[in-house]
């Protein structure tokens, strides 16, 4: 099972490989359509131009009865013989200017729902004119046309189905290289929770039993590292948690933000005090409800805090706002930092990005596992910049109208020296 996103990115590669295919098969019935429209035109063409030629010359033409004349110009006066020829022929000046030049002209008219092929040309002391009525012609370039376009439908479709196989089949084993990534990863990091925990916790031993400071200082770097160590291991163990569960199966309850928001931002109060950064927090004093997991919102809420403190110098500002929408709920966090590149956009929210001044969350999969918690919630997580002046990160999610479950009860907790109760008999 993978995540979201990358399903949405599985998705995205089959529909490229769907219209890759689909455009080359059609590229190539256009390709076969176009040669033989134009073959046939050129055909035409000539056969047009053959059977004016020869009728100019000897006074008949071969083609069908009725869509051919010639008509004899001599001292002023037309003949046309028997076949009277259609309104607006023969073309008087046409006649003129050749009994008057000599020289061989050819006109073309559209007219009557047809198209006329006309020459005109000096024979002896006269001047011929042969017209072709091109309908036939005209018919059969409208009946391979709709051939083509039934034969480009059935292949669009053919082209369709084709491609969608072919898709499949070519991400398919990115799909699986994805799942078996996904499962090595989960138990990867299953087996190294225990291990890193073990040496965590014995260099915290190590680090009380130090000696002098210069021990201590390397036992202290020694704890900083196994503790990034853990939460890359449970960033893991999470990302690997969201994937397996389906969205529409993750158990969900309906959770405040506005309260949730609140507590994340009251425990970054000591921190942003001692990096001398002002953390304001705008939201609205009802509760805002989405469905989701509170522990993994949390998580969002915390992890936008201190990636903001991270990046935000001492003198900074931190807004964090909080207000409902008709699209959901959004929770946009804004610092007063360096910024980022605005082309790093997107590459922000890729696993171990590695970007500038990132401190010591350089190498986490912190933002990477937001966006797969946002999605997992169906929701959206998106970041904006402006250089020099700091970057936004507005997550968007969907809200419910469900009541908040009210909180478990506390057992009563007997002080140690008080008597314990006694039985009494029913």
């Amino acid at each position: 099972m993978t995540s979201s996103f990358e399903q949405s990115v599985l998705r995205r590669a089959r529909l490229r490989v769907t219209l890759w295919v689909g455009g080359m098969i059609g590229a190539l019935l256009a390709l076969g359509g176009g040669i033989s429209y134009t073959a046939l035109l050129h055909s035409q063409q000539e056969q047009i131009a053959r059977e004016l030629s020869y009728g100019a010359a000897y006074g008949t033409i071969a083609g069908p009865p009725g869509c051919s004349w010639i008509i004899l110009y001599e001292a002023g006066t037309v003949d046309a013989g028997r076949n009277t020829p259609p309104p607006g022929l023969p073309l008087r000046s046409a006649l003129d200017e050749v009994a008057r030049t000599g020289a061989v002209r050819t006109d073309e008219l559209t007219r009557n729902g047809t198209t006329y092929y006309v020459r005109t040309q000096p024979r002896g002391t006269a001047v011929v004119q042969a017209v072709f009525d091109a309908r036939f012609q005209l018919a059969d370039r409208r009946h391979l046309l709709a051939a083509f376009l039934l034969a480009a439908l059935a292949g669009f479709l053919a082209a369709v189905l084709t491609g969608i196989l072919v898709g499949r089949r070519a991400v398919a084993p990115l799909a699986e290289a994805l799942g078996r990534q996904r499962r090595f990863v989960a138990d990867a990091s299953h087996e190294l929770r225990t291990p890193i925990a073990q040496v965590h916790t014995r260099a915290q031993i190590l680090a009380r039993r130090a000696r002098n400071e210069a021990d201590r200082r390397d036992y202290d770097r020694l704890i900083a590292t196994t503790r990034r160590l853990g939460e890359i291991v449970d960033e893991l163990l999470l990302s690997a948690r969201l994937a397996a569960t389906p969205r529409d199966t993750h158990p969900t309850e309906p959770v405040d933000l506005a309260r949730l928001t609140a507590e994340a931002v009251a425990g970054e109060t000591d921190r942003a005090a001692e990096k001398g950064v002002d953390v304001h927090l705008t939201a609205p004093g009802a509760p805002v409800l989405v469905p989701g997991i509170a522990s993994a919102l949390r998580r969002v809420v915390s992890e936008l805090l201190a990636n903001a403190l991270t990046h935000t110098p001492a003198g900074g500002r931190i807004d964090v706002t909080l207000h409902p929408s008709r699209r959901g709920a959004d929770l946009m966090v804004t610092d007063t930092g360096a910024g980022f590149d605005p082309a790093d956009a997107e590459r922000l929210f890729d696993r171990f990005h590695r970007g500038a001044g990132a401190g010591d969350r350089r190498f986490g999969l912190g933002l990477a596992l937001l966006r797969e918690v946002v999605t997992s919630h169906g929701g959206t997580i998106a970041a904006e910049c402006r250089p020099g002046a700091g970057a936004t990160f507005t997550v968007r999610l969907p809200t419910t109208t469900a009541p908040v479950p009210p909180p478990a009860p506390v057992p009563a907790v007997r002080p140690p020296d008080a008597p314990a109760p006694v039985a009494r008999p029913a």
